[in-house]
Parts: structure tokens; C-alpha cells; sequence
């Protein structure tokens, strides 16, 4: 699809998992005198359980809350509850212990994601690369999870798992960006002042539009006096300008180190090199130097140089050069992962480059579906659901909506406040002010290598160019994996991932 016809709602609606529209989800009927009923408003609830982890070969004893907050507006008024469980460690040291809080994106997305794939202290058995077969699933103990670093705190967005409107309230109301941030640093201040953990370290932890949330949030929570320790930005994107813009270049240069990364997976690479990371360094110098220029020449570039681009472009991506030179060397994701194995009557996922689906036949422009999605998504609500009954001993009200995006995301409001001229979102202002304004802040940014719908040169990019001070930019780390969007899909990837968090915990708040 060329950008000139990929809108920014069909972006963000693509950078979740794409899902129904429930039932619970529609507005309460009105009353017999034309006027909207209120939603119910249900008590809060808490069930906690005991469990224990193994976690570097130690026996890690904790509780698990699940249960909901409910939220209130300036007058009192209850108008969201929230769903979430926390994984507290035994002890009784609580009070300084580090917490993170934890969301996935969308928008539209609840925290399933994380919490049963991730850094949670249990996780659903992934096949890798591979999708996960039919029923039934297996769940098992985490040894890769966070929770011998901090106390973990998975949250559902409103609209989404079991978090839903009550009372009065409306879907406009929570269905925006600076109206999210605002629900996320409510409940995060709740939490922390019924549970006595001010004096703790904090961390955010996001993922995919998860990160945009955490860099508003941030911002949110230190107007509001709550300062932060770290964030972990998985899968990131903070800038969505270049996405829905026509004439723009600068997706089609951050998007060509994750094609070649994925061309590489599926050995169509010519002579391909044997180690990834340093093929990716050279696509990289590529992309930002030789590419840049070339197509910042745009109608003026001679035939020579276009010949030469496009011969470079075909040794890192596979593609032939007619196909490069028939699309004036513009690479689009879409067309890129319907090109691909096009011989073999296969197409590439967008989270995950690494897998394969199927269209109904070979010659379409872009693929039918997401392999990606497809391979996961079942397993995980089925596992969550399980586990949530069976070993939280917790039952919603309501079916639990793993995402919500025709609702949610179809009525989400993309202006932020205060700014003067309507576009796509940019979030990095509010990450660099942050950082600014709290010179302690850590930022760990984790990226998959194959990952087509936050592809990692752009996090580097926009994280390379928020105009902080050298001293301040130094807080900014990064880890890449050999994995996709969801990189904890990938067994060995989490391992490296929990080994560089734990890293950084120490480094970000040191134990006294």
C-alpha cells in the first residue's frame, strides 16, 4: 500500500492485533425519555493469591493481586474501573522495592501480551519462530521474569481485558492520548498511595503504542510531582508523522534496515554473510548516508545513480532491481512483505518478519492478513483466561477483551492538547522534557530485529535526535534481539532481555 493511501488510523489500527467488536463494548441503551443510561458502576475488588517462581535458580515467594480501581473525576464521580494484577515479593520490604507498571498498546490493546509472554512470573510456551499449535496450550513457570528486580504491576487500558467505563462517563473521555495519560497517572497514583509505595523506585514498562503512553505518562506523572527511575520502551514509536505523511522519505530509509534483517532470516540475501549484526551496521550505513542522499535528490536523480541505489537496495533486501527501479526505489513495508517470498506463494508477517502466511493466491500488492498475529493470539487469551481463573482465582463480569479496536482505536483522538497545528502525534518532546527536568532518568529502549511495525533504525532515530545534553543522552540504552515485535515470542531473545534489564534495575535504582 503506498503511503499516499496508508491513512494513520489504518497504521495504528495495524500496530495492534487486530480483534473484534463485543458486545460489552457498546454504549449503555437510553432510557425511555431519549436520554443515555448510566453504565453500572461496579465495587472494587481484590483477590490475592501465594505463589512462588524460580528465577536464577532461587525460589522467588510472592503475592498476586488481582482486582480493579476505581477512577473518579474532579467531581467525585466514579468513571472507569481497572482492571490489574500485581506481583508483589514477600519480604516486607516493599516500601523501597522497585515497581514497575506495565501496559501494551494499540491503542486498544490490554496487557495480555506482556503479562503472559514477557518478563510476568508465568509465560505461555512459545514456538519461537514457529506458530503455536491448537489446544491445548501450555503455560509455564517464568524463569526470565522481572520479578526478582521489582514488583510488577500489569495494567488494562480502559475499554480493553476486564478495565471498562462506569457511570457517566463516555468513550471521549478515555479515548485519546493525553485523555489515556491522564487515566494511566490517575490509577499509577492510586496504586501507589493505597499500597504505601511512594518511597519506591518506579519504572514504566511499555510496549508498542505502550511506549507512546510512556512517554506522555512520564510527563504526566512529574507535572504531577511523581518522579521516575527507568522506563522501558519495547517495540517503540514515537513519532508518527513519517507514516502519514505523502512525500515523506524518511519511512522508507528507517524501514530498510528491518527489510534486509528479514530478507537475511529468509535467505534471500546474495552471498549471504554469516553474522546479522554486523550485515545490519552496513544497512544502516547505507540508509543514512548513500540512500538518504539518493532519494533526497527525488525527480533529479540521474539514471546512473538510480541504477546503482537500486542494485545496493537488491543486495540487502533480495528484491530484483526492476522491482526496486518500478517503485522509484521506495521500498513500502506492505509491498515489501507480499514481494518477498512471492516465489514461493508466501508472504512475511509484520510483527514478525520471521513468519510465514499464505494469501489466496500470488499476485495481490499486499498481504491479506498478519502470519504474526495469526500465530499467537488464540494461545494467549486461551492461557490468560486459564490462569486467570484457575490460579488468580479471578472471574470479570464480562468476557475479557484482549483488544478493543473497533472501538477503542476507531474512536481514538490523535490531537494532542495545546497544540496548534493538527498532525500526527510526536511524543519525544515529552520524553526529552522529562529527562530535562530529571537528569537521574534511565531509558532502555529493546527492539526485534524483524520488526516491521516499529522498526528499530527509527527508535534510534527519534531517540538520537530529542536534543538532549550529551550527559543526559548517555541514559539513553538499547538492546536488539533476533526477534520481532513481540520480542519475548522468542525464548532466547527474553533470556538476553531479562539478562539487560537486570543491568539496568541495578544501574537505574541501585540497592543500598
Amino acid at each position: 500500500m503506498r503511503h499516499s493511501l496508508f491513512t494513520l488510523a489504518a497504521l495504528i489500527l495495524a500496530l495492534g492485533l487486530a480483534g473484534p467488536v463485543h458486545a460489552a463494548d457498546k454504549p449503555a441503551p437510553a432510557s425511555k425519555d431519549g436520554k443515555q443510561s448510566e453504565l453500572p458502576i461496579p465495587p472494587e475488588r481484590k483477590v490475592v493469591t501465594s505463589h512462588s517462581v524460580r528465577i536464577d535458580g532461587r525460589a522467588v515467594a510472592y503475592k498476586a493481586t488481582a482486582g480493579t480501581l476505581l477512577l473518579k473525576d474532579d467531581t467525585g464521580k466514579p468513571t472507569v474501573s481497572m482492571f490489574y494484577v500485581a506481583y508483589t515479593v514477600d519480604g516486607g520490604k516493599s516500601a523501597n522495592r522497585p515497581v514497575t507498571f506495565l501496559f501494551n498498546g494499540g491503542p486498544g490493546s490490554s496487557s495480555m501480551w506482556l503479562h503472559m509472554g514477557s518478563v510476568g512470573p508465568v509465560r505461555v510456551a512459545n514456538q519461537g519462530d514457529q506458530p503455536i499449535p491448537p489446544p491445548p496450550y501450555t503455560t509455564v513457570a517464568n524463569q526470565y521474569s522481572l520479578l526478582d528486580k521489582s514488583d510488577l504491576v500489569f495494567i488494562d487500558a480502559p475499554g480493553t481485558g476486564y478495565s471498562q467505563l462506569v457511570g457517566e462517563a463516555k468513550g471521549k473521555d478515555f479515548y485519546g492520548l493525553d485523555q489515556d495519560a491522564d487515566a494511566f497517572a490517575k490509577f499509577i497514583t492510586r496504586y501507589v498511595g493505597d499500597n504505601h509505595r511512594w518511597n519506591s523506585p518506579k519504572f514504566l514498562f511499555g510496549e508498542s503504542y505502550g511506549t507512546t503512553r510512556s512517554a506522555m505518562l512520564a510527563k504526566t506523572l512529574q507535572d504531577e510531582g511523581m518522579e521516575l527511575n527507568g522506563i522501558v520502551l519495547m517495540s517503540s514509536i514515537l513519532d508518527f508523522s513519517v507514516w502519514a505523511n505523502t512525500g515523506v522519505d524518511h519511512g522508507y530509509i528507517v524501514n530498510l534496515p528491518t527489510e534486509a534483517a528479514i530478507a537475511w532470516y529468509h535467505d534471500k540475501v546474495p552471498n549471504k554473510p554469516a553474522d546479522l549484526d554486523s550485515f545490519i551496521a552496513a544497512v544502516r550505513q547505507f540508509a543514512s548516508h548513500d540512500y538518504t542522499l539518493a532519494l533526497a535528490r527525488g525527480d533529479a536523480i540521474t539514471p546512473a545513480e538510480a541504477d546503482r541505489i537500486a542494485t545496493q537496495l537488491s543486495q540487502y533486501t533480495g528484491l530484483s532491481t526492476t522491482y526496486i527501479k518500478q517503485a522509484n526505489l521506495r521500498i513500502d513495508p506492505s509491498r515489501f512483505r507480499k514481494e518477498l517470498l512471492r516465489d514461493q506463494r508466501r508472504t512475511v508477517g509484520r510483527l514478525d518478519g520471521r513468519f510465514e502466511g499464505i494469501d489466496p493466491d500470488a499476485a495481490g500488492e499486499t498481504p491479506d492478513g498478519d502470519a504474526a498475529s495469526d500465530a499467537a493470539t488464540g494461545a494467549y487469551l486461551a492461557a490468560f483466561n486459564q490462569y486467570a481463573t484457575s490460579e488468580l482465582k479471578y472471574t470479570g463480569d464480562h468476557a475479557y477483551l484482549p483488544n478493543n479496536y473497533g472501538v477503542v482505536n476507531r474512536d481514538w483522538d490523535w490531537k494532542r492538547r495545546n497544540q496548534r497545528f493538527p498532525q500526527a502525534p510526536y511524543v519525544g518532546g515529552d520524553l526529552a522534557d522529562t529527562m530535562r527536568r530529571n537528569p537521574h532518568l534511565k531509558v532502555f529502549s529493546a527492539n526485534g530485529y524483524y520488526d516491521l511495525a516499529t522498526p528499530f533504525y527509527a527508535t534510534e532515530f527519534d531517540l538520537g535526535h530529542l536534543s538532549l545534553d550529551p550527559a543526559i543522552s548517555r541514559n539513553i540504552e538499547y538492546g536488539f534481539y533476533p526477534s520481532g515485535h513481540m520480542i519475548y515470542f522468542d525464548v532466547d531473545a527474553l533470556k538476553q532481555v531479562k539478562a539487560d534489564l537486570a543491568r539496568f534495575y541495578d544501574e537505574a535504582a541501585p540497592r543500598p
